[in-house]
């Protein structure tokens, strides 16, 4: 009986013992074929399953566009663009609006605008402008110096133009005549930066 008893003890760790091992065989098996987790997989994102999700690529996408024309679509595109912020900084200018001036001008030039509104403020002058339209734009010059792209643009627009004192008094321009107006404005971009925004860099005289 006490024989039989110890035999049956060496067989219950003799079973141990096997399990043990066959469990440890099918872990390193399992390894081998699925590989080790190092915390370096990509993630997997189940609704996005069935589409061709990308990693965002942070460098700018126009790094490898000639920069050195600017013609057909491209110029066609940038004036109209340049249409645009030519409206827009003119009546922000009128209202005061900083904020918008800021993101369509350099810090020189906003410095600039900021300066000549606070001195608008100081006078108590009060300025009223309507715009009636851009009549033409046509791109004077271009270049490319290093990585800075420097565009000249002619606007001929149409305008009405008032300003008053703080007694509400005219003291320059007339509510009821449109105005011609034409400027020559120097627009600029870094083609390292990532957006499409121009910056307008310079007002010239001429």
């Amino acid at each position: 009986m006490y024989i039989y008893q110890t035999m049956s003890n060496n067989f219950g760790y003799i079973d141990i013992i096997l399990l043990g091992m066959i469990a440890g065989f099918i872990i390193l098996r399992l390894r081998s074929i699925l590989g080790r987790k190092t915390g370096h997989e990509p993630k997997i994102y189940p609704t996005f399953s069935e589409k061709n999700f990308e990693i965002p690529n942070n460098e700018p996408k126009d790094l490898n566009k000639n920069h050195e024309k600017l013609e057909g679509s491209d110029k066609k595109e940038f004036l109209k663009g340049a249409e645009v912020a030519y409206e827009t900084i003119l009546t922000s200018f009128a209202i005061g609006d900083t904020k918008k001036l800021k993101s369509l001008l350099t810090s020189d030039m906003a410095d600039n605008f900021q300066q000549a509104i606070n001195e608008r403020n100081k006078q108590n002058i009060k300025s009223e402008f309507t715009f009636i339209g851009v009549k033409q734009s046509s791109l004077e010059k271009y270049e490319k110096i290093r990585n800075e792209l420097f565009a000249s643009v002619k606007f001929v627009s149409e305008v009405i133009s008032v300003k008053k004192d703080k007694d509400g008094k005219i003291i320059e321009g007339n509510p009821d005549k449109i105005k011609e107006v034409i400027d020559y404005w120097k627009f600029s971009k870094n083609i390292l930066k990532k957006g499409p925004n121009w910056y307008l860099s310079e007002i010239v005289s001429k």
